[in-house]
Parts: structure tokens; C-alpha cells; sequence
């Protein structure tokens, strides 16, 4: 067992977590019911699974958090695309946060390509 915050792919997440929650206190105050919560919820979500991963015992548990932290990036990657087209995010800033959760998503396809083998054992 290690410790998440050892990883890099949690530290890209947690950082996209931060940056999510600086990017949507600028948003319109009757979203933050709706677009505010599910993108910090999203961002949130995976760091929260990478760190629940790490605290299990196998490498076929944490393979299973890993999946779900990825569809927990895919699920932010899509709220900041509608915040963009909803015109709550400027351009630049919608590639930056866009391409940091690529980065993630990316980091998160590499880090269960190693663990598949032994998770398949």
C-alpha cells in the first residue's frame, strides 16, 4: 500500500480539483446548485478515488477506483465544456483546465496499463 500523495497522478487531480473550485466562484450564483456543484463534485471525485484506491488492499481494487476515477475525469472534462459553451468560462482558461484533465485521464490510462497484468493474476 502506498500513499496517494506519493503520486503524481494525484497531484495533477488535486490540482485540477483546486483550480476547479477557484474557476467556478466566478460563476453565476443561481449555478451553484447546478454546474458549480457537479464540477467540484467531478473534480473532487478523482482525487477522492485515487486516495480510496491506494487504502485497498489489492492491485485489482485499486485498478477498479482507477476506472472510476476516470470516468469521474471524463464526467469534469464534459461540465467544463458546458460551462465554456455556456459562456462561463473564457476561452484560455477552458483549454488550460482542458488539457490538465487530459493530462490526468492520461496519467490515470498509464497507471492502470501497469497494474493490469497483476490485477488480471
Amino acid at each position: 500500500m502506498q500513499s496517494f500523495r506519493n503520486l503524481k497522478v494525484w497531484q495533477t487531480s488535486h490540482e485540477v480539483t483546486l483550480a476547479g473550485y477557484r474557476i467556478t466562484r466566478s460563476f453565476r450564483r443561481d449555478e451553484l446548485l447546478g454546474l458549480t456543484s457537479q464540477i467540484r463534485r467531478a473534480c473532487a471525485s478523482v482525487a477522492a478515488n485515487i486516495a480510496e484506491g491506494c487504502g485497498r488492499g489489492s492491485d485489482a481494487d485499486m485498478a477498479r477506483f482507477l476506472y472510476m476515477a476516470m470516468g469521474s475525469a471524463s464526467e469534469a472534462e464534459y461540465h467544463f465544456l458546458l460551462a465554456h459553451d455556456l459562456g462561463f468560462l473564457e476561452e484560455k482558461e477552458y483549454r488550460q483546465i482542458n488539457s490538465q484533465i487530459v493530462e490526468v485521464k492520461r496519467m490515470l490510462t498509464g497507471f492502470l496499463q501497469t497494474l493490469k497484468p497483476q490485477a488480471d493474476s
